[in-house]
């Protein structure tokens, strides 16, 4: 087992306020791995701090070989180009087209060539199932399709971890399970992902090892291979 996450006696904290204590975690190339939790309970918080939006001033960490208690910020872009992040409300830009939308976080993150450029947007737009679908705008597209669209930029950087913030949270049942599947066919070509999620009708249909925040703390509370 390759981890691609590992974190021991982590404190996360926002600013003084400690959100979760002694959190030991380990996540394995290519596992899929399910965060729930109450709003509030530090699932967010914990997402925060595998890419470096929150600082983890102790126990020690580690995101895709980046040590977390010592990033310095100017570090913070190397290790986002190893993570996919993918969030609830899918966060395109509207004026952009969606190739547009790959291509601007392409060459965010140190991308110079532009047939590579454009093969790779055209690559990963195949990925999930919107290879026709390059030159319309975000609000010509369904949520659902948006949220393949969000998959996609996760995508282009070929990470080792994929975080997910609620990546079903807006979308209808039907279009909830596609997306699912498509997560867990990407987990199964050796990604991790880690989703954090409400949807429990999901979580029984696609059983995985299930991970809770709950009182302050992190809690494993079962494991059940997809």
């Amino acid at each position: 087992m390759e981890p691609i996450v590992s974190l021991a006696g982590a404190n996360i904290s926002i600013l003084h306020n400690l959100v979760l204590k002694d959190v030991n975690l380990t996540i394995n190339k290519g596992e899929f791995v399910y965060l729930i939790g109450k709003t509030g309970s530090g699932k967010s918080s914990l997402l925060k701090t595998l890419y470096g939006e929150l600082p983890l001033k102790e126990g020690s960490g580690e995101v895709a070989t980046f040590g977390l208690p010592k990033l310095k910020r100017k570090k913070i872009p190397f290790l986002r180009r190893k993570l996919g992040i993918v969030f609830q409300d899918f966060q395109l830009l509207g004026d952009r087209t969606i190739n547009e939308n790959l291509i601007f976080v392409m060459k965010a993150t140190g991308w110079k060539d532009k047939n590579e450029i454009k093969a790779r947007a055209e690559e990963v737009l195949n990925r999930v199932g919107l290879a026709t679908k390059g030159f319309k705008y975000p609000h010509e597209l369904s949520g659902g399709e948006q949220q393949r669209v969000a998959i996609a930029r996760a995508l282009v950087n070929d990470p080792d971890l994929i975080l997910a913030d609620e990546p079903t949270g807006n979308l209808d049942p039907e279009t909830s399970d596609k997306i699912i599947e498509l997560l867990i066919e990407i987990s199964n070509n050796g990604r991790a992902i880690l989703m954090a999620t409400h949807d429990y009708k999901i979580m029984e249909k696609f059983p995985a090892r299930t991970i809770k925040c709950e009182e302050g703390k992190l809690l494993e509370e079962k494991t059940t291979a997809i």
